[in-house]
């Protein structure tokens, strides 16, 4: 009798599929044509236009989806390099990224002796393996246990990509089904171990004798953790701000929701938190962006205790860490929304004074006849979303700092950014991720016009597959930030940043139709305009261009200046350009003098 076998890709779509995958975002190529082949026949797989919006579209979709996972497909040599950028980010920002790339066949690898020996070959194991969690050529088959050691890599503990480089031969190779290989084995517990119970109830007093305790909630407090107690939050009675990466946790309307405090934060909510006197930070690395770069200051007259899952993050040394507790943030934020942590009313008291004092949208940011101010319209836009959409901010420049300053979230939406790489870019794969997803829900996407451009092809993947997202340009005729940098450090001599000083960008209507999709340009009283509603409550893709002064002014900001050496130095977060009054400052920062 003739024994029955199963292409060994087969037998990875079924282990992924046993895993909870349900998404393939891809580029086809030779080097993938089993797997490919294989994992269409179980999961949503979506054709993409550059490999880097695979990679990025997973890890949106990732980092929201509550049913399903997302994995990124590419085949060897360019496939690999061009998705490095989006493994660099996932990295960074802790999140779970699976890429399965493509190899040549076993007997054409080079194995480091020559440079080259198969088509397309490269070394992408080697490449990306300092920015992932686990990086593997599967030069032989390997089993469903090892299979899944591999992929759990990525998601116990802190999460990070991974890379799986599979050569051609190997995806293609038979397998006896009653193989032992063939055996299914369970992924492994990615639950964080917990903090003792006696170092988070030491934390609770802490909190109970602190006359100025501040919260700050990180992406590492889970949406469903706080979903889960957000009636017991209000109890509690101590201020309450989130990271960027955790801007979605709690409401903008939240009687203890204090802003996001941030290099590039909201001035009130930065001025709160450096006049703590405890901080809790809960799932946050405390990275230069959220301290400042001037660390040595921050929270300059409080004690600092950081909840965190990665050891090295918090010995590492800036800023300093009084109290650092390894372990999950999701526990310790349930064991303070269920404690009783003292009378803090006239704390809060103060909180809101200041948050009352300090408006986010500040009178000083100039923006020219016939252009709309940013401030402005995000904060209209904020009004006018809905508390179901996604809403994705880009990552970086002037739409992005605009977006994370005066954006007003709303209980039950899902914010996705990538701020540790910062990379222009992000914000249309991101959203693509987003809206598939979650489908049934509008995705939002803010994005300056210079970071749209560096992957505007993926418009094509908007418009094949007919997402319910909404994309705002904002038009200022190329890379704001950098414009500002030349203007602020070098004299306004402009290099690379605008149409005129050789940046070339494309007519955005123009753009649009040619993918067959509406996109209309926003005058400042958008909100009346019959086509803006139209579109922006249908359930098809739709554009919008902002049109925004090139010389728009962006503050408040926390300002350096270049010392005799060449080096930077900035301000501590509680000083933001410009100064406020002297009056004013006394009432808004009482506790810093």
């Amino acid at each position: 009798m003739q024994n029955k076998t199963i292409k060994y890709s087969d037998l990875l779509a079924d282990w992924l599929k046993e895993r909870g995958y349900t998404h393939c975002f891809y580029v086809a190529g030779g080097n993938i044509m089993h797997i490919l082949a294989s994992v269409n026949r179980h999961f949503k797989c979506v054709s993409v236009v550059h490999e880097v919006a695979a990679g990025i579209a997973a890890e949106y979709f990732n980092e929201i989806s509550a049913d399903g996972k997302a994995f990124a497909l590419v085949t060897a040599g360019p496939g690999l390099t061009n998705i490095v950028t989006a493994v660099a980010g996932a990295y960074l920002e802790s999140r779970e990224l699976l890429v399965i790339g493509g190899q040549v066949k076993t007997a054409d690898l080079c194995r480091q002796q020559v440079r080259q020996r198969g088509i397309q070959e490269i070394d992408g194991v080697d490449i990306v393996k300092p920015i992932t969690s686990k990086s593997v050529l599967m030069d032989s088959l390997i089993s469903c246990e090892a299979f899944n050691r591999i992929i759990d890599a990525g998601v116990t503990g802190r999460k990070g990509p991974v890379f799986l480089e599979i050569p051609l031969d190997i995806q293609g190779a038979p397998v006896d089904v009653n193989d032992p290989l063939c055996e299914v084995a369970p992924a492994a517990k990615q639950a964080i171990p917990p903090i003792d119970s006696a170092e988070i109830q030491r934390l609770i007093e802490d909190v109970r004798t602190a006359k100025r305790p501040f919260l700050l909630i990180g992406a590492g407090v889970a949406r469903q953790t706080v979903e889960k107690i957000y009636e017991a939050l209000e109890p509690m009675g101590i201020p309450l701000a989130t990271t960027w990466n955790g801007a979605d946790r709690v409401a903008a309307d939240h009687p203890l929701y204090f802003g996001r405090p941030n290099t590039w934060g909201q001035r009130y909510s930065n001025l709160l938190m450096q006049q703590a006197d405890l901080l809790v930070a809960l799932g946050t690395r405390l990275g230069l962006q959220q301290t400042g770069f001037n660390w040595q200051e921050f929270v300059p007259k409080g004690r600092v205790v950081q909840v965190e899952c990665d050891p090295t993050e918090l010995n590492k040394g800036h800023p300093r860490v009084d109290c650092g507790l390894q372990g999950d943030a999701n526990q310790v934020l349930q064991a303070l929304a269920a404690a009783s942590l003292g009378d803090h009313s006239e704390w809060m008291a103060y909180c809101q004074k200041v948050k009352a004092e300090l408006l986010l949208i500040e009178p000083i940011n100039n923006t020219a006849e016939n252009y709309v101010s940013p401030y402005d319209f995000v904060s209209r836009l904020s009004v006018h979303c809905r508390d179901t959409d996604n809403v994705i901010p880009c990552s970086s420049g002037g739409a992005f700092t605009v977006m994370m300053q005066t954006f007003a979230q709303q209980r039950g939406q899902h914010i996705v950014t990538n701020k540790g790489l910062a990379s222009m870019g992000y914000g249309l794969s991101g959203a693509i991720g987003a809206a598939f997803a979650y489908p049934q829900r509008r995705t939002v996407l803010v994005e300056g016009d210079g970071g749209f451009a560096q992957n505007l092809q993926e418009l094509g993947t908007v418009a094949v597959n007919k997402l319910n997202l909404k994309i705002f340009i904002f038009n200022d005729n190329g890379y704001a930030s950098i414009r500002m940098t030349q203007r602020n450090y070098f004299n306004g001599a402009y290099i690379g940043c605008d149409q005129s000083s050789g940046l070339g960008l494309p007519d955005w209507l123009t753009l649009f139709k040619a993918f067959n999709l509406p996109c209309i340009k926003l005058h400042a009283n958008f909100e009346q305009d019959p086509e803006f509603q139209r579109l922006f409550a249908s359930d098809e893709p739709a554009g919008f261009v902002v049109p925004i002064d090139p010389e728009q002014t962006y503050f408040p900001k926390i300002t350096s200046r270049v010392t005799e050496t060449g080096s930077m130095q900035s301000n501590p977060l509680h000083q933001m350009t410009p100064d406020l009054d002297e009056n004013l400052y006394a009432v808004v920062a009482q506790y810093l003098q």
